[in-house]
């Protein structure tokens, strides 16, 4: 089993505390960023950073549906940390400052990808259609916070 990476990033036109707090924000603004291919979104515990558990699921292909727990950790400053409790994907968002007014935004997502053939189309095709989903959700964040 190799391990499978998928990043993506944006520029922002806002600083990084707003960005962060954004995304941050499980309550009320990610679920605003979800484009349609995420389903059943659903805050079970906290719901601002830290302590969050949140329950979606993720149709990446149209024959692979990912029912993803959440777990939501800050190890540091611009930080979170989203460890799925149903499989080995962890996505990794960070938040840095980009100048004045502005902020970078990169999310990175690891799996344990499958072995034989599905693995090498998972290892070829998998990273590019997640980054794809995850551009559209920085896009839905950038069109948030630079109101």
């Amino acid at each position: 089993m190799a391990q499978v990476e998928s990043t993506t990033e944006r520029i922002i036109a806002a600083d990084a505390e707003t960005v962060f707090d954004a995304l941050a924000d499980y309550k009320d603004t990610r679920a605003k960023l979800l484009p349609g291919q995420f389903s059943e979104y659903q805050v079970r515990e906290g719901g601002d950073g830290e302590g969050t558990l949140v329950h979606w699921k993720l149709q990446a292909t149209s024959k692979r549906v990912r029912d993803c727990l959440l777990e939501v950790a800050e190890p540091t400053d611009g930080q979170l940390v989203e460890k799925d409790r149903n499989s080995s994907m962890v996505t990794t968002w960070t938040v840095t400052p980009a100048g004045e007014g502005r902020s970078k935004a990169v999310v990175t997502s690891v799996w344990n990808g499958a072995g034989g053939i599905g693995g090498f189309f998972e290892r070829t095709f998998a990273p590019k259609g997640l980054a794809r989903i995850y551009d559209e959700v920085l896009a839905g964040l950038a069109a948030e916070v630079e109101k």
